[in-house]
């Protein structure tokens, strides 16, 4: 890979379940280094999920993630902090100071057409908001207040599929006919608009770019099919171990398989791309500090060869 400008403003993408975070560690304490030293940095974390907006207010301040955009709902939903907002196209935060873009459909529109194609197909699934919170926190593994966050769904709806793969095939090709997609997930096959993950990272890709001027480098990570349009929308991409044995398979050139799964993959991945000499970093105050010595001394900004991320 070739030497990377180090005052190339980067981004980093990340999946959660089974990724950033996994069973054994909820908390993602063995990324938590990594995290601490991209935030030092200045390189934005941006969790990109199947979590509801509502899940992600208490993991992105757990995580020292809450200056940060996020993907929710494998793309139904962006939220972004004050830096990442236009000061003419976002005029409407809300009390917690985000704004909330939409780039799916209405979560009510989806649950009338999955109404509708269930009964048309005899369609054997269960949606989420129909599975007791108590029957719902042993499926997804989750506490019963977690598991209430998790129904609260704005742009997309989670089911069990219980049928066979013939009607599986029938729903997706009737929701398609209604501009629905059907994405697969480690647990739930998850229903939304023409929004996925890919598609929501170029989304705020053209935002950074429109804000800053400069397109950034990125990477981004994940271990499920519902990861793989992320993972080809990027300059660099890391493909978890997973676990649940599906097949990701990205059409990416600049791709990493780790060895480890979980969160210990996670910073397997990271390290491989960013934590290399021939891809160093300085602190973004150091940057703007030479770049202005720099400046001033008329003289070229060079890369640090002193402190890998």
């Amino acid at each position: 890979m070739p030497v990377h400008d180090a005052l190339t403003p980067r981004l980093l993408f990340t999946d959660l379940d089974g990724s950033l975070l996994d069973p054994h560690c909820p908390d993602g304490s063995p990324a938590r280094p990594w995290l601490a030293r991209l935030k030092q940095h200045g390189v934005p974390v941006i969790p990109v999920t199947c979590r509801t907006r509502s899940e992600l207010a208490p993991l992105r301040l757990a995580l020292g993630l809450a200056d940060t955009p996020f993907i929710a709902e494998n793309g139904a939903v962006v939220g972004l902090p004050p830096a990442w907002c236009h000061a003419r196209l976002d005029r409407r935060p809300g009390p917690d100071g985000l704004v909330v873009k939409t780039l799916g459909v209405d979560i009510g529109f989806i649950r009338k057409r999955l109404s509708v194609w269930r009964q048309r197909l005899g369609a054997d699934f269960t949606l989420m908001s129909e599975i007791a919170l108590e029957e719902l926190s042993v499926v997804a593994g989750l506490e019963e207040g977690e598991a209430r966050l998790a129904r609260m769904r704005e742009g997309s709806e989670p089911l069990l599929w219980h049928g066979d793969d013939a009607q599986l095939e029938a729903l997706r090709e009737g929701l398609a006919g209604d501009g629905l997609s059907l994405l697969r997930g480690e647990r739930f096959w998850h229903v939304t608009g023409q929004a996925d993950k890919g598609r929501a990272v170029d989304w705020l890709l053209s935002r950074f770019e429109a804000l800053r001027g400069r397109r950034p480098h990125t990477l981004a990570l994940g271990d499920g099919p519902n990861d793989v349009g992320m993972l080809e929308a990027v300059d660099q991409a890391v493909v978890i171990r997973n676990r649940h044995g599906l097949t990701v398979e990205p059409a990416q050139p600049a791709l990493y398989r780790t060895v480890a799964t979980g969160a210990a993959g996670w910073v397997e991945g990271v390290a491989h791309w960013w934590g290399r000499a021939d891809s160093r970093l300085i602190p973004r105050a150091a940057a703007d500090s030479r770049r202005h010595a720099a400046v001033s001394a008329k003289m070229p900004v060079m890369a640090s060869a002193e402190m890998p991320v």
